[in-house]
């Protein structure tokens, strides 16, 4: 498959992603960012999903920033486990919301259709998001609003990369930068709050 130059910005994001990741792991190290791991387990097999069902459909490279959105959150819920500062105690909502989570990804294996896979795996995903959303509201200084802006533009490469914009190649992507925009407002909302306040 030929690569154009716009093509290669999913490249760029790919290692931005990676660059953010490795910013939030250190923040975790440093008993900063305290992931709850419901949402980035999730946030990691979505994506995966979403990824495979885009490839069987005939998606090129506008998969890969999906792919990236799976893998980032791997590697951060695998961290988790190394330094206790990470910790963040799970309540009965977070155990819920990753139950409703992973009952959207077994719907999608009754399916088996890439379309619904993509829906499934979007509705689990934004399942898996709402105890973060609500943790970064409440306690915005556990998470880190660099990482979900570059996931902002990480999913926006996705529309440079797809040759024509069906379901398949940009449903996710799309979905991807409403929710880490409602991220990043959640990390900063105390900060642009305290700004106008002064």
């Amino acid at each position: 498959m030929a690569l154009t130059v716009l093509t290669y910005l999913v490249f760029v994001a790919a290692f931005l992603s990676l660059l953010a990741t490795y910013v939030y792991i250190r923040s975790m190290f440093r008993g900063g960012a305290k992931p709850n791991r419901v949402s980035w387990l999730m946030w990691s097999i979505a994506p995966f999903i979403a990824t495979a069902a885009a490839v069987s459909n005939g998606v090129g490279w506008a998969a890969l920033p999906v792919f990236m959105s799976g893998f980032s959150p791997f590697l951060i819920f695998s961290a988790s486990f190394v330094t206790k500062k990470a910790q963040w105690k799970l309540g009965k909502f977070d155990v819920f919301c990753g139950l409703l989570s992973a009952l959207a990804l077994l719907l999608w294996l009754v399916t088996r259709d890439p379309n619904v896979a993509i829906t499934f795996a979007i509705a689990s995903d934004g399942l898996a998001s709402i105890p973060t959303l609500t943790k970064a509201w409440r306690y915005p200084e556990t998470e880190s609003g660099w990482a979900f802006a570059v996931g902002v533009f990480n999913a926006s490469t996705s529309f440079v990369a797809a040759p024509i914009w069906t379901f398949s190649q940009i449903a996710f992507p799309a979905y991807l930068i409403a929710i880490n925009l409602m991220l990043v407002i959640s990390v900063c909302n105390k900060q642009i709050v305290r700004h106008q306040s002064k």
